[in-house]
């Protein structure tokens, strides 16, 4: 068996967290790598007063993520992670599963953006959604009962700025998978888990 690595890549919202939860349920050899997860775990452990304190964690986040990813390209380990990804990453990413032989495929999910931003705002006012993402300033601990208040919220022309900006939509480390996420409940998941046990068993 090969040694790759997943990449869910594609818009904001679009279900990339439930398919890697997917992925790992049929092919448990799988190890996440989680950005998110480790983004919160910094603003809990030092707390933010300002988007500069914020972003400078958020750096310091990604600074560990790479240093897992490798870490466990140099065990042959089998990853997968799930991100908006960009040409901010690609480089880096590009470098690393060159340098430990790693085949990469992206499943790259995409949607229509005026949907795709209702339900991220639904995510974002959830209480289930760590209050880090949508204010500037946090410390472990704090709660907003009403989170329409909060200074950070993304709103819809942002939303639809970073989506066709950002190059999410262009994002590719690879091979590809494109999914169409306009409609959860049309995804052929079963086909597209078919479709990675193919690449991995090769």
């Amino acid at each position: 068996m090969k040694k790759c690595m997943f990449l869910m890549a594609g818009y904001p919202a679009t279900g990339k967290s439930h398919m890697c939860n997917l992925i790992l349920e049929k092919y448990p050899q799988f190890e996440i790598v989680n950005q998110d997860v480790l983004k919160e775990q910094k603003w809990d452990e030092y707390g933010f007063n300002s988007i500069e304190e914020k972003t400078r964690l958020e750096m310091m986040a990604w600074d560990e993520y790479y240093s897992i990813i490798e870490k466990k390209m140099k065990n042959s380990e089998y990853i997968i992670s799930d991100y908006p990804f960009s040409d901010k990453q690609k480089g880096r990413l590009a470098e690393l599963s060159g340098k430990y032989g790693y085949e990469v495929i992206t499943i790259r999910l995409l949607g229509s953006i005026d949907k795709l931003y209702d339900i991220s705002m639904k995510r974002d006012l959830n209480q289930n959604r760590h209050l880090g993402h949508l204010v500037s300033k946090y410390h472990k601990g704090d709660v907003m009962e009403d989170r329409t208040q909060a200074d950070c919220l993304v709103t819809y022309d942002i939303f639809k700025e970073r989506c066709i900006h950002k190059g999410y939509d262009k994002f590719q480390l690879g091979h590809l998978i494109e999914v169409d996420a306009s409609d959860f409940s049309k995804i052929d998941y079963d086909q597209i888990l078919k479709d990675i046990g193919s690449f991995f068993r090769e």
